[in-house]
């Protein structure tokens, strides 16, 4: 058998270093791009020669400082994100060259006008749908529009075979990401959905790409490996639960540790959030002209904002049969009305589907741990 902890150990290591790696980055003078969304188009930034990276947005300790600008019953990521730039606490924000924005909800259009105050902002139109010829047109030229104020901003070309290069990347980093969470589709789940997150930041906040790709391969091979050997680190028994709904990150890991609790007894196969499934399992078409390529890959993510917003009921349906799930959990922030008002639409598909459905709201706070737990457990117990 493999020895499995030491990779996932190095991975731990590798996310707590990303503030060191980032500084290292920005001293030698690369270009450091901010972003919020799944929207934003990496390959792009990649081709510019600078490097993406998440901005800290999933924790209650800045909320209070956000607060004195922003309305209190406003969804927490938003107040979260805002409120680390304000405090200058994110060192991700603190050493990038500009923020890289999307107008996907309200709320996050309007902090994106006060970020500006702080730090370089760009925002990007984003079509409030995919249907029609004209939403592909209107999110093309905005692809295009940022080319051509990064290519001025930092003084660099970017060209079709740049583009190439970089598509080609971020297709292998994606490809590994979902030949690693498909472990969670087997019989017998290999990985538990705090591992499953662990992949997710180690994606996020590691800057050697093809250092990235080959551990999450390596990982993948040993577990199943491993798994073919007959050995079975999760309880066969336990039930399989997708998460969708709002994006998960520290605070959330709540959530994870309810379901997985040895009361609940249950386990988390997938994540259809954005930055997981959703985002890694379609590829930019390599060979299709490439801001093409990108505009039909980013412009197709199923994301709340968009309406209608169909394929986000497909895609879970999806998931649910490929990874063999005994129950879907919504988990919903508060204030955050796009996912809220969905839910119900959520709720009918599964139910007309046979697929038990469970919604829940919450925030950054850890005062629901408890309810949650309970909550969960009469979920699972009924399945």
């Amino acid at each position: 058998m493999h020895e499995i902890g030491p990779i996932f150990e190095v991975m731990r290591e590798e996310v707590a270093m990303g503030p060191v790696r980032i500084k290292e980055i920005s001293e030698k003078g690369i270009p450091i791009i901010g972003t919020y969304c799944t929207f934003t188009p990496w390959e792009l930034i990649n081709a510019a020669g600078g490097v993406p990276v998440s901005l800290c947005s999933t924790s209650e300790k800045p909320i209070g400082e956000a607060e004195k600008h922003l309305p209190r019953n406003l969804c927490p990521l938003i107040k979260s994100s805002y409120g680390y730039a304000l405090t200058d606490t994110c060192p991700y924000f603190h050493f990038c060259d500009m923020v890289l924005g999307e107008t996907t909800c309200d709320g996050k259009k309007k902090m994106y006008e006060y970020l500006g105050e702080i730090k370089d902002t760009y925002v990007m139109q984003l079509p409030q749908t995919v249907n029609g010829i004209n939403s592909m047109k209107l999110w093309k030229d905005e692809i295009l529009l940022l080319k051509k104020f990064l290519e001025s901003k930092f003084k660099v070309e970017i060209t079709n075979e740049k583009l190439s290069a970089s598509i080609k990347l971020r297709n292998k980093i994606h490809s590994a990401m979902m030949e690693f969470y498909s472990l969670a589709s087997l019989p017998s789940p290999v990985l538990t959905g705090k591992e499953i997150m662990l992949g997710s930041d180690y994606l996020k906040f590691s800057f050697d790409y093809e250092k990235t790709i080959t551990i999450i391969r390596d990982l993948t091979v040993k577990l199943k490996e491993n798994h073919a050997s007959g050995e079975r680190r999760i309880d066969p028994f336990a039930k399989r639960i997708l998460i969708t709904g709002c994006p998960m990150g520290k605070s959330l890991e709540k959530v994870v540790d309810a379901i997985e609790s040895k009361e609940t007894d249950g386990v988390v196969v997938g994540y259809e959030n954005c930055g997981n499934l959703k985002c890694s399992s379609c590829l930019v078409d390599e060979k299709s002209a490439p801001i093409d390529a990108i505009a039909e890959k980013y412009l197709n993510i199923p994301c709340s904002v968009m309406s209608p917003n169909t394929k986000r009921l497909e895609l879970i349906k999806k998931y649910a049969k490929e990874y063999r799930v005994d129950g879907v959990i919504d988990v919903i922030l508060q204030a955050c009305h796009t996912y809220s008002v969905e839910s119900h639409s959520v709720r009918e598909y599964l139910n007309k589907s046979g697929i038990p459905y469970m919604s829940v709201e919450t925030d950054y706070s850890q005062g629901d741990t408890g309810q949650l737990a309970t909550r969960f457990g009469a979920f699972i117990e009924m399945l």
